[in-house]
């Protein structure tokens, strides 16, 4: 049975947006999954530990028989072998995957929570999101482009590929 659901990727180390990119390029060769749809890149502020680089985000929709906490078990093994390390809560990163929605399940276990339970409070994940499924709606909050209204006050860049490489390349 395939299944539809979108994940969040973030990343503010070793070269951010190739990070990205490649996940999505990993993400589409997971068994049983394909990407369906994948967002613009957007540069956003750290959120709670603040003293680290901007992150680079975007958001995908899957298509997916792998059950969800299968496909948790293959995002933290992708985040693995590109380098993540867990050292404090919100710390730099090099790959950041979460799932965020997974059809219209709400599904709580040990480290694992659908829908992702601060997505409805950051911009870097709605934005994106609504970039690729404009309809969306997280169970057991709303639509999303209503919960998008409340984070009015976090500031995203989306770019362009070209953009984003000099953008990139002025910060270093």
């Amino acid at each position: 049975m395939e299944h539809k659901v979108f994940v969040g990727l973030g990343s503010n180390l070793a070269d951010p947006q190739m990070q990205v990119s490649q996940a999505m390029r990993e993400l589409d060769a997971l068994p049983q999954t394909r990407v369906v749809r994948r967002s613009s890149l957007y540069r956003s502020a750290p959120v709670g530990y603040l003293d680290q680089p901007d992150f680079i985000n975007a958001v995908v929709q899957l298509q997916t028989g792998l059950s969800p906490r299968t496909l948790l078990d293959e995002l933290l093994a992708l985040e693995l072998r590109c380098g993540r390390t867990r050292e404090f809560v919100n710390a730099p990163r090099t790959l950041d995957l979460d799932v965020l929605l997974y059809d219209d399940m709400r599904h709580h276990e040990h480290g694992l929570t659908i829908p992702h339970p601060q997505m409805h409070l950051r911009a870097f994940v709605l934005q994106p999101l609504l970039e690729i499924a404009p309809e969306c709606v997280i169970p057991g909050i709303g639509t999303a482009m209503d919960v998008v209204r409340s984070c009015g006050g976090q500031q995203l860049q989306k770019f362009t590929q070209p953009q984003m490489k000099d953008q990139l390349n002025a910060a270093e």
